[in-house]
């Protein structure tokens, strides 16, 4: 079954080694948690909020052995107004066997206010 695997963290700054640092960060407890295999994987999209513009946060994703060839994209999300600031986004789309009710969605830092129904 094809399944969305989501996530979010923040930054304190708009700087590149951050921004990396956060979404390597992030992915490694999406991929950990979920058990996914990069050849298992469709797509990586992430965004990030208006104020994040030194790096694209999918760079962390080539420091991870075996992603090379997974298709990552980034995008800048939606202004909405007093929406958490210098958040990064991420949808992993993955072929598992986990249930949608399995899936472990991952949100790091200020971003568990996000959806603060899911408990890591």
């Amino acid at each position: 079954m094809i399944r969305g695997v989501r996530g979010a963290t923040t930054v304190d700054q708009n700087n590149g080694e951050e921004i990396v640092e956060k979404a390597h960060e992030l992915m490694i407890d999406i991929i950990s948690q979920n058990d996914i295999k990069p050849e298992k994987v469709t797509s990586v999209l992430f965004t990030v909020t208006e104020d994040l513009n030194a790096a694209f946060p999918a760079k962390s994703l080539r420091l991870l052995e075996g992603w090379t060839y997974v298709p990552v994209m980034c995008m800048t999300e939606i202004p909405v107004p007093q929406s958490l600031v210098k958040c990064i986004r991420v949808m992993v789309t993955v072929d598992t066997s986990l249930d949608q009710t399995e899936v472990n969605h991952v949100y790091h830092y200020h971003a568990t206010q996000l959806r603060p129904d899911l408990k890591n």
